[in-house]
């Protein structure tokens, strides 16, 4: 016997079935006498059989996440190749309710049916075979000479009227299943009972296999949109678990500049506050001694000034006779006026040092507001500080030997009073001329003793500065243990960082392996619907021991039929139980091939 080619009896099965639908349909419009609704049950047959041939040999599409299969690709191609389609393909894709391709072709093809031109549309693509090729296979019906049989056998349905709405239907949802019964009936063959039997059991099958190929369907678009999702997530874990490993790199660079930084400031703080400490120790000693000094030769001018201003009142009956002299007198004070001026000129040089160093501490005060030039700034101010130092102790040198000097003065004017006073009766002359010179070193350590008194309030300020340069020393260090504290703030929140990302990667590695069971139960499935499109069920009367154990079946041990492989077990051999999300009891798996068991009644109805 010659084998049929399956692709060439599909073709001729679909055909017959067209014609069916298509005479069906007519007749009954005729008998009807009105516009079809779209309710009318021989039209809704007619759509589910169109259906099924366009969608035979359709190719299979793959795109990123999932396998597409749709008759819509091609219904798009006739606005390209019919002008007058453009607006049946507008006005389904601005239809609210249509979310998948399914629907939307479903949707032309009530829109084609009303306006009667569903043979033009047709027979448009049907002549473009080179467009067609992109979409079907070189066997499909729409490739051979049945598709143009149809086409010419829809140019018949535009005798018919029909009114369909479509806006409230929900046409993505609908199960395209195609009712047998309503062809199978015939006059001839109703007085056999036995053959009206087995039609009942095949379509009992036909119903079982339909709907478990629809739940199969459903079970792989849940199983598709689920892999999508993992997908999707699995992708924004791997960008967050990128963006967090980036983050912990960021802050382990700046730790360790943070380290480096921290580092640098304390050894620098350190050395600064031992140089600082040693300076105050010392001007604080010089400053001590100074002004012991400065106290005793204080005390000492007080006594001479007493002394003298007794001697002066006893000299001042004869200051009338030296008249005389009081030329010599006016110019010696105008000698130390000029000494005046010059030690003015110093003084004035001396404020104007005091005023950069103000301007230099006001300058210290700004730039130490910024973090990154602090340190530079406080060097340069500590160098120039430690020249001011310098300076200030060598005027404090060249004050003592000024001490020094007027100490020695003094001895000598003591010397000179008491050879005054011993040669007072015979020597008056030689007395006003040491007369004129005591005023004159009396001038000097007066001013001597203003620029002490100058120098000393200038040595307190600069003591008072130092103190607060110290306190802000100090401020420093306190920022400093705060910026300790806070890095290691950001040594925890770096260990916290990393434990959650240990979490998301463990979480990433039990993704992928449900990802990978989800995909093996995917072509699992797959295979056993493969499987099923040649298997059938065996008779009740045949099926009498089970598989396995070999024992007959009887009410305590009852049937249970495979979906896969079609054999058929009892309940105590098929104890395997699985459960299922759809379904609130576990359901029996076959040991074989663990597919689905169902549980068999006595009239052959699964």
């Amino acid at each position: 016997l010659a084998v049929k080619d399956p692709t060439a009896v599909e073709r001729a099965n679909l055909l017959n079935m067209a014609k069916l639908s298509i005479k069906g349909l007519i007749e009954s419009a005729l008998s009807f006498g009105r516009t079809l609704d779209s309710d009318y049950p021989p039209l809704q047959q007619f759509f589910v059989v169109m259906e099924h041939c366009l969608k035979h040999g359709l190719k299979v599409r793959k795109s990123f996440l999932s396998y597409n299969k749709t008759i819509w690709g091609p219904l798009e191609l006739v606005e390209k190749l019919y002008p007058e389609a453009e607006e049946i393909a507008a006005s389904v894709r601005d239809l609210p309710g249509l979310k998948t391709p399914l629907g939307r072709a479903r949707a032309w093809l009530r829109l084609a049916l009303m306006q009667k031109k569903m043979a033009d549309y047709l027979r448009c693509l049907i002549i473009q075979r080179d467009l067609l090729s992109e979409f079907y296979e070189y066997h499909a019906l729409m490739m051979e000479e049945e598709g143009a049989v149809i086409v010419g056998l829809l140019v018949g349905l535009n005798v018919i009227d029909a009114n369909l709405c479509v806006k409230g239907e929900d046409l993505d949802s609908q199960v395209g299943v195609i009712d047998f019964s309503v062809y199978l009936k015939s006059d001839d063959d109703i007085g056999g009972k036995e053959r009206n039997v087995q039609i009942a059991a095949i379509l009992d099958q036909k119903n079982y296999v339909e709907e478990l190929n629809r739940q199969l369907n459903s079970t792989v678009s849940s199983l598709h949109a689920r892999v999508d999702s993992l997908e999707k997530s699995n992708t924004k874990l791997i960008e967050e678990l990128a963006i967090a490993k980036n983050n912990i790199i960021k802050l382990q660079e700046e730790n360790h500049q943070l380290r480096s930084e921290n580092t640098l400031i304390l050894m620098k703080t350190q050395h600064h506050l031992e140089a600082t400490k040693v300076d105050v120790e010392a001007e604080l000693q010089t400053y001590k001694h100074s002004r012991q000094g400065l106290d005793e030769m204080y005390s000492e001018a007080r006594r001479q000034l007493r002394e003298e201003a007794q001697l002066r009142q006893d000299m001042e009956n004869e200051l009338v006779v030296q008249v005389s002299m009081k030329h010599e007198i006016e110019l010696a004070m105008k000698l130390l006026e000029k000494d005046i001026h010059e030690k003015q000129d110093t003084l004035i040089g001396l404020r104007q040092q005091l005023d950069e160093v103000k301007a230099i501490n006001v300058e210290m005060y700004q730039k130490l507001q910024v973090s990154e030039d602090a340190m530079k700034e406080k060097n340069e101010i500590i160098s120039r500080l430690e020249d001011k130092t310098n300076q200030i102790n060598a005027t404090m040198k060249q004050l003592e030997q000024r001490l020094q000097q007027a100490e020695k003065a003094q001895m000598e004017a003591e010397a000179e009073d008491e050879k005054l006073k011993q040669e007072y009766v015979n020597k008056s002359e030689s007395l006003q001329n040491e007369f004129s010179q005591k005023e004159k070193q009396l001038l000097q350590l007066e001013t001597d003793l203003k620029i002490e008194k100058e120098w000393r309030q200038t040595l307190e300020d600069d003591l008072q500065k130092e103190k607060e340069t110290v306190s802000h020393l100090r401020t420093e260090t306190q920022e400093i243990v705060n910026l300790k504290k806070e890095f290691l703030k950001l040594q925890e929140k770096n260990k916290q960082l990393k434990s959650i990302c240990e979490d998301q990667e463990a979480a990433l590695q039990e993704l992928a392996s449900k990802l990978s069971e989800s995909k093996l139960k995917i072509e699992d499935i797959k295979e056993a619907n493969k499987a099923l499109q040649g298997q059938v069920w065996l008779k009740d009367k045949e099926a009498t021991h089970c598989k396995l154990c070999e024992k007959e079946f009887s009410l305590s041990k009852r049937k249970h039929h495979c979906r896969n492989c079609g054999e058929i077990f009892c309940n105590a051999c098929s104890d395997n139980e699985l459960p299922l999300p759809s379904s609130p009891k576990p359901v029996r798996v076959c040991d074989s091939c663990h597919a689905i068991l169902i549980q068999r009644c006595s009239s052959n109805v699964p």
